[in-house]
Formats: C-alpha cells, sequence, structure tokens
C-alpha cells in the first residue's frame, strides 16, 4: 500500500529495450509501442496520479541512458521518483530486459507490473518469480486503474478481474476480463506521455483481434473495432498537436471490416483536402485484398502508400502442405496489381516453417534460397523481411513442437533470442539449424547491398528528366521517385545487416545451440 500522505502519485511505464541491436532497432528509434500509451492515457485520467512512458529503444530526446542499454533508471529514480512501475511484455525478446528494470525497481520497494502477450500459462507464474508483483493479463486500459486504486487501498485486489499475483507463495488468477468492445470511454493515445522519444511515425489502430487464427501468432479471436470516426479524430489529434504526418495502422489486417474500412478512407482523403496537407500511411493486409479495386482505390486516394504483406512462403509444395490455397504464380499476379495501384510493398516471410507431421516434403536449405530470391526479384517487392519461425508462449506452434520434443530449452537458449533471427528448435530434415539462420542472412545480403549507394547516384543524376513529364508531373514523380527511395533503403538496408552481423560475431548464440541439441539428444 503506498503512503497516501503525498500529493500525486507517479506511475512509470517502461518499453524495455532490445537485447542487442537487430533489424528492428533502427525502426524503433523512430516509433514507438501503441499499447503501453494507450494503457498511460488511461492511468492519466485518475485523480493524484502523474504517469509517463520510457521507450528504451528511443531516448532520441535527451534521454538518460545507461551504461549497457537502455535508461538510466537510477537517475530516473533520483529526480523524478516512481511510486509504481508497468514494465510491458509485448516482445518476448525483451524479456530478460523486463525482470531486470523489474529487479532494480523492487529492490528499491517499488510496486512493480507487467503486462503484454508474453505472459500466458507459465510464463506468469516466471514473472511472479522474478521480481513482478502483478502481471496484467489480456487488455490493461481498465485494470489498471483498479490496479493503481487496490496499490492505494481504496480496492481489493481479490476483485479485480484480469491479473496474476502471489499470495504467501501461492499464485493466485483472478477471473479473465472480458474484451474491450466500447472503445468511446477510453480516451485517446496521448503520445505527450512518452519522454524522450523523438518519434516520426505514429502507431494508431482501429481493430483489435484477428479471425485468421494463424498457428504462429498470439493475436487471437474475433475482431472489435472502434468507429472511423475515432480513428480519424485520432490522426487529426495527432496532427494538430505534434505534426504527425506519418502513421502506421497496427490492425493486424487492414480492411476486416471491408465497408467501414472503406467509409474510413473515403473521411480521411476529404479531410486531408478541407486541410490541404497529404499525409502517409502504411498498414498490414493480406494479398487477397488485390481482388477488390475499390478497396485499393480508396486507400490511394486516402494517403495509404505502403503495404505490408504477409507472403509467408514463395513455394508452391510449401504453401500446399500449409493449406494456404495459393500458388506462388497467383501471388506474383496479385502483388501485380498493388504496385499497379501505386503502392510501396513490403514483403514479410518465414523461412523453414516446420510442417506438421503427416506432410510428405523436403527441401534443402539452398533449393529454398533460391526459390525465395527468384520470388522476391519476379513480384519486384520494394522492401523484404525474412524471419524465422519463432515458437512464442501461448501459440500453438510452440505447443505442437513441445509435444514432438523439438523446442530448444529456455534455460539454454533464453528469451532473448526469440526475436525471429535464431533458430530455437529443431528443424525439417534436411535442414539443420545453423543452414536455416544462415538462410536468411543470404536472402536478406542478397536483397540489400551495397551497391544501391552508386544507383542511387545514378536517379539523382537523372533527376533533371522530370521535365519530360510536366504534362503530368504526379506520374513522373512516381516513376523516379520509387526506384530512388527503394535504393536509398537498399544501401540503409545493407548498413544495418553489416552491423547486425558483426554484433552476432560477438555472440555467444552458436554455443548456445550446441548445448541445446545435446540437451534434446538426452531428453
Amino acid at each position: 500500500m503506498l503512503d497516501g500522505s503525498k500529493k500525486r502519485l507517479r506511475l512509470r511505464i517502461i518499453i524495455p529495450a532490445y537485447p542487442a541491436f537487430n533489424i528492428y532497432s533502427h525502426v524503433a528509434k523512430k516509433t514507438t509501442a501503441l499499447g503501453p500509451v494507450c494503457v498511460a492515457s488511461s492511468a492519466n485520467e485518475m485523480e493524484g496520479w502523474d504517469v509517463e512512458v520510457i521507450d528504451e529503444n528511443n531516448l532520441r530526446r535527451y534521454g538518460p541512458r545507461g551504461d549497457s542499454a537502455g535508461a538510466d533508471h537510477e537517475f530516473l529514480q533520483r529526480y523524478r521518483p516512481a511510486d509504481v512501475v508497468g514494465i510491458y511484455g509485448g516482445l518476448t525478446s525483451t524479456i530478460p530486459r523486463l525482470y531486470e528494470i523489474a529487479r532494480f525497481y523492487k529492490n528499491k520497494g517499488i510496486v512493480t507490473i507487467a503486462g503484454g502477450q508474453h505472459f500466458v500459462e507459465d510464463t506468469i507464474v516466471e514473472a511472479l518469480n522474478s521480481c513482478i508483483d502483478y502481471v496484467v493479463v489480456g487488455e490493461g486500459e481498465e485494470t489498471i486503474k483498479e490496479l493503481l486504486r487496490a496499490i492505494e487501498g481504496r480496492q481489493d485486489t481479490s476483485g479485480i478481474k484480469g491479473i496474476a499475483y502471489l499470495d504467501n507463495g501461492k499464485v493466485i488468477r483472478t477471473p479473465t476480463r472480458a474484451h474491450i468492445t466500447d472503445f468511446k470511454k477510453l480516451p485517446l493515445p496521448d503520445f505527450s506521455l512518452v519522454r524522450y522519444a523523438k518519434i516520426k511515425v505514429y502507431p494508431v489502430g482501429r481493430i483489435r483481434g484477428c479471425g485468421m487464427d494463424c498457428e504462429f501468432c498470439t493475436v487471437k479471436g474475433k475482431p472489435r473495432s472502434s468507429s472511423p470516426e475515432r480513428l480519424l479524430e485520432c490522426i487529426s489529434f495527432l496532427l494538430e498537436t505534434h505534426d504527425a504526418r506519418h502513421f502506421f495502422i497496427v490492425d493486424d489486417l487492414f480492411g476486416q471490416q471491408r465497408e467501414e474500412t472503406i467509409r474510413f478512407c473515403t473521411m480521411l482523403r476529404d479531410y486531408q483536402k478541407n486541410i490541404g496537407k497529404r499525409l502517409g500511411l502504411i498498414v498490414q493486409i493480406r494479398l487477397d485484398k488485390a481482388k477488390d479495386p475499390e478497396l485499393l482505390s480508396a486507400m490511394r486516394q486516402a494517403g495509404i502508400n505502403t503495404v505490408a504483406i504477409g507472403f509467408e512462403s514463395p513455394i508452391d509444395e510449401e504453401l500446399k502442405a500449409m493449406n494456404k490455397h495459393i500458388k506462388s504464380e497467383d501471388m506474383l499476379a496479385l502483388t501485380k496489381i498493388f504496385h499497379k495501384f501505386g503502392f510501396l510493398v513490403h514483403g514479410m516471410f518465414i523461412f523453414g516453417y516446420p510442417l506438421k507431421e503427416g506432410v510428405n516434403f523436403q527441401m534443402s536449405a539452398g533449393e529454398r534460397i533460391k526459390r525465395f530470391k527468384s520470388f522476391i526479384r519476379k513480384a519486384k517487392i520494394d522492401t523484404i523481411q525474412t524471419l524465422l519461425p519463432t515458437p512464442l508462449p501461448g501459440t500453438e506452434l510452440r505447443h505442437r513442437l513441445v509435444s514432438q520434443n523439438r523446442v530448444y530449452p529456455i534455460q539454454v537458449v533464453g528469451w532473448e533470442y526469440y526475436d525471429g533471427n535464431f533458430p530455437l528448435f529443431e528443424p525439417d530434415q534436411p535442414m539443420t539449424a545453423e543452414e536455416m539462420q544462415d538462410s536468411i542472412r543470404k536472402i536478406m545480403g542478397k536483397f540489400y547491398q551495397f551497391k544501391y549507394m552508386f544507383m542511387l547516384g545514378l536517379h539523382i543524376v537523372s533527376f533533371p528528366a522530370l521535365v519530360f513529364f510536366l504534362h503530368n508531373i504526379r506520374s513522373g514523380w512516381g516513376r523516379w521517385y520509387r526506384p530512388w527511395r527503394n535504393n536509398l533503403v537498399r544501401f540503409g538496408g545493407w548498413i544495418i545487416m553489416k552491423r547486425w552481423a558483426s554484433e552476432f560475431k560477438k555472440d555467444t548464440f552458436h554455443k548456445r545451440l550446441q548445448k541445446a541439441k545435446e540437451h534434446l539428444k538426452v531428453k
């Protein structure tokens, strides 16, 4: 229970730093996570509380940095002490850092709370034994208010739904809290609560949940949506208060509710016309939405210029084994439609997905790499991201692989490696774990190369050629800008990949991998 004599209390919500430099680090410096901001905005409505968010991956505005990674919490606690600390567990790879932060504050007598997609089943017990006082299970906007009142002594903890805690060494799980469906009662995300961060791309959202029920994904359940008006209000508020121009709509599948999505796009188009400003938006969308020209047209008019598409795999045999009901040539045709409408396409791939028992399919790592490179070249994808399958806690994929005794033990290969860049289980034959990891570097390394620096220069020299498009300057600009932008991004990607490879050489993962393999053999 907190000291009620204090005039005001402070809640600090922390987004833990990535365990090491990786392919996400560059992007993380330009944005932040939406979930912690939503929870902080809700808590900020409480009387007597000051709330702040510290994103350890984005401390570019005078942020106090620690000796190794993340923020200097000794400095923060000395000059702006927190009474309660909430730590975001949305990314499994940041869990070791989460526990490190929790231990620091717990040793100072501060109440610690954790929440996020990582915390399911056994990981809740792990958290409660790692200096976490309370684990919030599920959405946190309503739970955080009740929990803070309980910490103040104004409410009984046992009556709060959706939390877990220890009582005399026994784990207490309260009843599940119902999903939020009425988003009108929640405040708009207040990004001014994020201290020290320079945000260029603002995350916003309208739909929570996803009905695709993918085996490897933690996002489940029937989609729940707020109104298009609310999302537009959020975007306009950020433009007016933060001069925000770039947005990432975090919905897992943009266009799930077709009619409402088109209505939102129309409203956003009209809003931009009225204020005389053009905004840039990125969305995640299914490849088959290319068959809906009305939707694509509305998206382009709204300022959506980049689509992130989960291609998963370009290998026909693997697509068939995964019951995707699509062929690579059809994927190429649909991708061409997105390009025809003027979208930049970011392709997301999973390399070496473990097939279910009974599926008769084998392919060497070398042949897989050839198929990936060929598809990416033919599809003319603007940017790519190739990751390894990650058996995240609570997913059907993890349950399946654990039952097959294929997952490397956490005590050997820790949570910090759960970022999609490391092999975490025994792959399908004839591949080895080492081959699987090396493959994604070869695919990404082929795409992001140093040579694009020279091609970038050639495009700059060709800029005066736009004079030939004075009759249609918009078309001419589009033809010039896309290759120039792609060359710039691919050269930048080469720099990131080079640094990531350098950091990987310093890591001890290869030693851990050998121990993990031996552990499975003994088991």
